[in-house]
């Protein structure tokens, strides 16, 4: 797939001090791409990189194959961009502040303006002041003056902070359905549950180093899935499978968190490594030797629970 955003071992050093170590991540055409870590992780910093408010100690950043650094104004163009909370004036009309924004940038027509308006939903508020927008709206009118330049690429610091719930909704069904229409997005959030319904791929990043890169789904499998059994006859149970190498009864060890409350709501569990095709053998092997299968159920480990063992148990919400 194509690649709009490539960062290539980037560091940032301030005096002594290594900030960012090392990072490298693509984001492709079209997708949601994730970059989640603990407040003070380096989010912030590495996007600050990424649209050239900073500059880089090391490494390399190509936007649609510009180099930032070198060619920021030719990078940039393709690029829109929110860091942390979008600024606008409150004493003017939300229109008011995109034609300001516009007059700053070559080519962006009237029709154009109200392009923004609609993609963002904002037909019946534009008019009305800013400072009488909700939160969620003065987010809205952020990310309509961030589409104004047409960006291949949209870049959103914590775009969810403050928000209620039915604002993250929205806000979350609005990213899905730009990138539907071919635009890239880089999110960066510390709200696990928000990344993992939102992003297709995700880099976890902690005390400035990147530890993963992957898709969502191919990144939670590595935390490790596991499959619950409740018996009727549990220590027969436990004997069949010991008997049998292949299907060892898991020790919670760093590669797998147990969902405690899940066992705790379970009546003498047994807890298995298994591929999911090797389930209806085993539940044949226990109903042939006279063991009732009273529950099976296969868990699969969330974002959290790999964020926590690629960290060990650093705090993120």
């Amino acid at each position: 797939m194509t690649v709009v955003l490539s960062v290539e071992g980037l560091k940032k050093k301030i005096g002594r001090k290594t900030i960012i170590r090392n990072v490298s991540f693509d984001v492709r055409a079209g997708e949601i791409f994730g970059f989640l870590g603990p407040n003070g992780s380096g989010k912030t910093t590495t996007i600050r990189m990424l649209v050239d408010l900073i500059k880089p100690t090391e490494g390399r950043i190509l936007v649609c194959g510009e180099d930032v650094n070198r060619h920021p104004e030719r990078a940039l163009k393709h690029v829109g961009c929110i860091v942390e909370n979008p600024e606008m004036y409150g004493y003017m009309t939300g229109w008011e502040n995109l034609e300001h924004f516009a007059g700053m940038q070559a080519g962006i027509t009237p029709e154009r303006i109200g392009e923004v308006v609609g993609i963002v939903g904002m037909d019946n508020r534009i008019h009305d002041k800013v400072k009488t927008y909700s939160l969620g709206m003065r987010q809205r009118l952020g990310i309509a003056q961030a589409l104004l330049n047409r960006p291949k690429l949209l870049i959103l610091d914590e775009p969810t902070n403050g928000l209620d719930p039915k604002g993250i909704k929205e806000l979350r069904e609005f990213i899905r359905m730009l990138a539907e229409s071919g635009m890239s997005l880089f999110i960066s959030s510390h709200l696990l549950s928000e990344i993992q319904l939102m992003c297709d791929r995700v880099a976890i990043i902690a005390h400035g180093e990147v530890l993963a890169v992957g898709e969502v789904d191919e990144l939670v499998s590595q935390a490790g899935t596991y499959t619950v059994w409740q018996l009727d006859k549990p220590d027969e149970g436990r004997r069949l499978f010991g008997a049998a190498s292949s299907e060892p009864i898991l020790v919670p060890d760093s590669e797998h968190r147990i969902d405690e409350a899940l066992l705790s709501s379970i009546r003498d569990p047994i807890v298995t490594t298994m591929d999911e095709e090797s389930i209806p053998s085993w539940v044949e092997t226990f109903v042939s030797a006279g063991i009732g299968v009273l529950s099976v159920q296969r868990v699969a480990p969330t974002l959290e629970e790999l964020f926590l063992t690629l960290t060990e148990g650093e705090d993120i919400d």
